[in-house]
């Protein structure tokens, strides 16, 4: 699967101040709606938010990958956010994160969920993409790099 099946151009979001991981998970549930309508933003959010308890998504190197499960989707859902002012995530090199790649899979699809999670990681591993990924200032931009990664393929 490619990153462009995965994500739509309205789900992405370059250089939003959101202030906190709270606010973070909020907007990024707004936008996570966007790609799955039949969800409400505050059961996405609780839904993030209770992954977050149970340790932070935050990779390192300024990169978090929030995600869930969710019983009314039927196909994965992606939404990014490009922080200008990155916020504490409390993740485990204590770096705050700038880079937000947000998943949301079908409640039974534990395999497809890990798969995807994986390629995503990989991809937000490489430090030149992500460098190329904070040079961007609007969110064509960030959707362009993101759909330019036609080659990552993301095991699905």
């Amino acid at each position: 699967m490619n990153i462009s099946e995965l994500i739509n151009p309205e789900c992405v979001l370059c250089c939003p101040e959101v202030g906190s991981k709270k606010r973070l998970l909020e907007k990024i549930s707004e936008l996570l709606t966007r790609s799955a309508p039949q969800l409400s933003q505050n059961e996405v959010f609780e839904s993030l938010i209770n992954r977050e308890k149970l340790g932070s998504t935050g990779l390192g190197m300024g990169v978090a990958i929030p995600h869930g499960r969710m019983a009314a989707l039927n196909r994965p859902a992606c939404a990014f956010i490009k922080l200008d002012i990155p916020v504490d995530f409390d993740a485990a090199d204590e770096r705050p994160v700038d880079l937000v790649f947000a998943l949301l899979v079908p409640e039974d699809s534990t395999e497809e969920h890990l798969q995807i999670l994986s390629g995503i990681a990989e991809l937000f591993s490489n430090e030149s993409f992500c460098a190329s990924m904070r040079q961007c200032t609007s969110d064509e931009c960030v959707y362009q790099l993101l759909n330019h990664q036609e080659a990552q393929q993301i095991p699905a």
